[in-house]
């Protein structure tokens, strides 16, 4: 779609329940008991068997204490999970041009980029996919600059799964229930579009001029003459979208990436906040506590009440009536069911987490020790399957938007650059235990099974073939296994 024309529905309608999806998804995400609550509410958020969820239960406003309801955020634990198991270890980036590829170390190295896609995966596992997008600002830094945009701020156009275009949105400063300021960010081939409107809260409202919003006047010095536009002079689009996977089982044949927690994983999140509140609730009701009576009480005068000091040690006698059975202080303290409430609530981890994915090893849920990285790799299987799943879509992704800065670097700031598509190689999750990897080598080298440039190989596999050669020939030398070449020493002269 072009840009919105004035008074156009906002979002687009065809968008809404794809939005609705990622605001359920979001509430869970962010970990907001009022967001989840508000979420909850809504009638189409009942269960299936017809109950309130947990967060959809009213709290009566005249209750000054907490309601009890307690949230486990186990939503983010697994978004940050998927994230580390991508880009815990850096990429390897490669291209064949030496000073392409430095210049690609300095991107990398001087935006961050570990840390960006960190951001994108941790967001896209929760909500189903996230954009990388390509700017750049000379006033800020000499290089292209990385970006991630969630999806409930982008308008897509796919063809055939491809992204065509994309329009980026967000509402500014200054915005309220009755005036929402929108700045709208639209990416094609070749070119950057941007429009500010002033609207309501569900209408676009009328495209103004970019100089009534103070944070979108600085951009009116870099459009074309056309006044709405900036040409990129790279025949790309300055957008890439990273689906979390596919296919999206509430869409099928649709593009977009779906959550890890479209297992759905809702009610049994939903079932672990209300076990962990049960828990918390026998505890609170398990406190010890006296029942006194009254006759026990000291009587403060006409209008100030009665009070037991449970502290005093020496009393006065009390007169109770003797006929009365079991008259005196009562200790009452209730039993906590903590082996049940504990079962309960790791059998709901185990189970939401194998559906989402993941081991339950990768969440700390086994209390065995694994002694090397061939043995943690065997345990937490499901987990390395959906990693290798998930950077099977990154790959293409990084590859594509790193290739778009290249160009946009050499038509900006590195006019000799030589332009090539990044090669992207992801890096082991689980680091091999250098114990392990010394006993391997040393077993090798009794049973002289290996020579010592696949010795270096196995213990520096990142290393190139240059390095690798300079490291055999020292270790040559400084064992004294370097043998004179006779015929460069003249001995048979």
């Amino acid at each position: 779609m072009p840009l919105p024309d004035n008074g156009a529905p906002w979002p687009p309608p065809q968008l809404a329940g794809l939005y609705r999806e990622i605001g359920v998804n979001d509430a869970w995400y962010s970990g907001d008991r009022k967001r989840l609550a508000d979420v909850y509410r809504s009638e189409r958020q009942r269960r299936h068997d017809g109950r309130r969820r947990l967060w959809a239960r009213h709290r009566n406003p005249q209750h000054s204490k907490d309601d009890g309801r307690l949230h486990i955020p186990l939503a983010g634990d697994i978004a940050s999970t998927s994230a580390e198991l991508l880009f815990a270890e850096p990429l390897a980036l490669t291209v064949d041009n030496t000073t392409t590829q430095d210049r690609l170390d300095a991107f990398a190295e001087a935006g961050g980029l570990a840390n960006t896609l960190l951001e994108a995966a941790e967001v896209g596992a929760a909500l189903g996919g996230s954009f990388l997008r390509i700017t750049w600002n000379a006033e800020l830094a000499a290089r292209p600059l990385l970006t991630v945009i969630h999806p409930d701020k982008a308008v897509p156009e796919f063809s055939y799964g491809l992204l065509q275009a994309v329009t980026f949105w967000r509402e500014l400063p200054g915005s309220d229930r009755s005036t929402v300021w929108r700045h709208l960010e639209r990416h094609e081939r070749g070119r950057i579009l941007h429009a500010l409107y002033e609207g309501t809260e569900d209408r676009i409202g009328t495209r103004v001029p970019l100089t009534e919003h103070p944070d979108t006047v600085g951009l009116v010095g870099s459009l074309d003459t056309e006044g709405d536009s900036i040409t990129t002079g790279v025949d790309a689009l300055t957008a890439s979208y990273v689906p979390n996977m596919l296919p999206n089982r509430r869409h099928r044949g649709s593009p977009y990436g779906r959550s890890d927690y479209d297992a759905p994983l809702h009610d049994l999140m939903d079932a672990l906040d209300e076990t962990w509140s049960s828990w918390m609730r026998d505890i609170r009701l398990a406190r010890a506590r006296l029942i006194v009576p009254d006759s026990y009480l000291r009587d403060h005068g006409p209008g100030r009440g009665a009070s037991f000091d449970d502290d005093r040690e020496i009393w006065a006698a009390l007169s109770i009536p003797p006929t009365e059975n079991g008259a005196g202080i009562t200790l009452s303290q209730f039993a906590i069911r903590v082996a049940e409430h504990q079962a309960t609530g790791d059998s709901i981890v185990r189970q939401a987490v194998r559906s989402a994915g993941y081991s339950a090893q990768t969440f700390g849920m086994d209390d065995s020790t694994a002694v090397t990285a061939t043995e943690v790799k065997a345990r937490e299987r499901k987990s390395m399957t959906t990693r290798e799943k998930k950077a099977r879509y990154w790959a293409p992704g990084v590859a594509d938007i790193l290739h778009v800065a290249l160009m946009l670097d050499r038509r900006l700031f590195t006019p000799s650059l030589v332009v090539e598509r990044p090669t992207v190689a992801f890096g082991d999750s689980v680091s091999e235990d250098p114990t392990s990897v010394a006993q391997t080598l040393s077993l090798l080298a009794q049973a002289q099974a290996v020579s010592v440039d696949t010795k270096v190989r196995i213990l520096h596999p990142d290393w190139d073939d240059t390095t690798v050669q300079t490291e055999v020939d020292r270790i040559l030398v400084e064992t004294g296994q370097t043998v004179p070449d006779p015929m460069q020493s003249g001995a048979l002269a």
